[in-house]
């Protein structure tokens, strides 16, 4: 496990799928705001790959984040779209809305960026958020990532077009 301050990043465990399922992939308004395409729902058991996981993928490197005082369930984290070449990747995450507000989205990128960085040896890492999700711009730029470019109205959210913030952070600008 990857540990951070307050959260480790783990294998995804059977028993989280449902916990997902239920708490961010079930949520409508929370699921089109994070997956960039319309919600669907899940069948429970199926193999969607946003819940199971294939080891057998390279490019992309999912993770149950757990509290480290007791290791329950607080959320997802991905490190996405992984270019050995050119040595990148893109960060997401998804913590349960009973968990927010806590400090773990800052200690999940951090966390990730220890992994990309040190533990991959990335040159560069990638968020894109949607402009008014204020938690993850802040949790990207606590922990150094920089303001890129804003994607005006490239995000089809819920009836209307919204605007992506693109924020980067090259490994010699990381601080662990």
């Amino acid at each position: 496990m990857l540990r951070g301050d307050k959260i480790g990043l783990r294998a995804r465990h059977q028993e989280d799928i449902p916990i997902l399922l239920a708490e961010l992939y079930d949520d409508v308004v929370n699921s089109a705001r994070a997956e960039g395409r319309p919600w669907r729902p899940i069948t429970p058991g199926s193999n969607d790959p946003r819940l199971v996981v294939d080891d057998t993928q390279q490019a992309h490197v999912p993770f149950s984040v757990v509290e480290l005082a007791g290791g329950t369930l607080v959320g997802t984290a991905t490190l996405w779209g992984i270019d050995t070449h050119h040595r990148t990747a893109h960060i997401g995450l998804g913590l349960l809305p009973s968990t927010r507000g806590k400090g773990y989205g800052t200690d999940v990128v951090a966390t990730l960026c220890h992994y990309g960085f040190v533990v991959r040896g990335l040159q560069r890492l990638q968020i894109e958020t949607l402009a008014d999700n204020t938690a993850m711009l802040r949790a990207a730029e606590r922990n150094g990532f920089v303001r890129e470019g804003v994607l005006r109205s490239s995000a089809w959210v819920m009836g209307e077009f919204l605007d992506e913030v693109l924020l980067g952070l090259l490994a010699e600008e990381w601080k662990a």
